[in-house]
């Protein structure tokens, strides 16, 4: 991903700040995708939400990048104000009792902080690596 093909935008980026943009992008693209944020080839996890150590393709140590709980706290609020205001919607405009306000909201909150996980786990991971990379 970050090889600079002839005639590749990369290459033909005028200044530094405009390729460090291209590369941040990619990064992140990569990020979200589950894929390595250096190289965009290799797996970023190990399992649902572990972090390899080094990513097998270019040997980038991913250990060095730790996101702590930034992710689930984002995923969480993101999750909760849809579902939360979705669910007050629905109860202001048809009031439905209060077990299928259970059997619709509950499943469909944990299904998409589940479903959100990994690909704001991926982008915590590449923002991180973008901010405490050396320039060069």
């Amino acid at each position: 991903m970050r090889t600079t093909e002839p005639g590749s935008a990369l290459e033909t980026a005028r200044d530094e700040q405009s390729r460090a943009a291209l590369l941040g992008g990619q990064a992140i693209r990569a990020g979200l995708s589950g894929r390595c944020p250096n190289c965009g080839d290799g797996p970023l996890f190990q399992g649902f939400l572990k972090v390899r150590p080094t990513c097998e393709a270019c040997g980038y140590d991913l250990a060095s990048v730790e996101t702590g709980d930034g992710a689930a706290t984002f995923i969480m609020q993101i999750a909760g104000f849809i579902v939360g205001f979705s669910a007050l919607a629905v109860e202001i405009a048809w009031r439905p009792p209060l077990w299928l306000h259970l059997i619709v909201w509950l499943p469909l909150v944990a299904a998409l902080a589940l479903g959100l996980m990994r690909p704001g786990k991926g982008l915590m991971t590449a923002l991180q690596m973008l901010r405490t990379r050396d320039p060069k």
